[in-house]
């Protein structure tokens, strides 16, 4: 096998849950191909390509090798390297002082916020 559809493959390398997420995300624009943003599900990678998702934060990784199969992670892990950026070294900044108590409701209101939790 010397290529594959880009959903399949993502979920073979268990990078997403299920096979439909990656169509999904596929078909959103949200992947890119060596750069080149993929309208279609259907698009075929091959050893040496590098695929990039607009996850948050943005994540890169380089297609090593296929599937015929959905393994388990261990096994998945051998079919790509992460090309990933590392995100800065620190504290988080949503971080509370030690012993300062439980969040009032406004200081657990700017903490949703922060992390993007508005819908709970």
């Amino acid at each position: 096998m010397d290529r594959q559809r880009i959903d399949k493959w993502l979920w073979h390398a268990r990078l997403v849950r299920t096979r439909k997420a990656a169509a999904t995300l596929a078909d959103g624009g949200r992947v890119r191909l060596n750069g080149a943003r993929i309208a279609a599900a259907s698009r075929k990678v091959a050893p040496g390509d590098v695929v990039t998702i607009a996850f948050d934060p943005v994540r890169v990784w380089k297609v090593l090798s296929f599937s015929d199969r959905r393994g388990s992670a261990a096994s998945a892990r051998g079919l790509y390297e992460d090309l990933s950026p590392k995100p800065p070294a620190g504290e988080p900044a949503s971080r509370r002082e030690q012993g300062s108590g439980r969040p009032t409701k406004r200081d657990r209101r700017a903490i949703d916020r922060l992390t993007d939790r508005d819908d709970m």
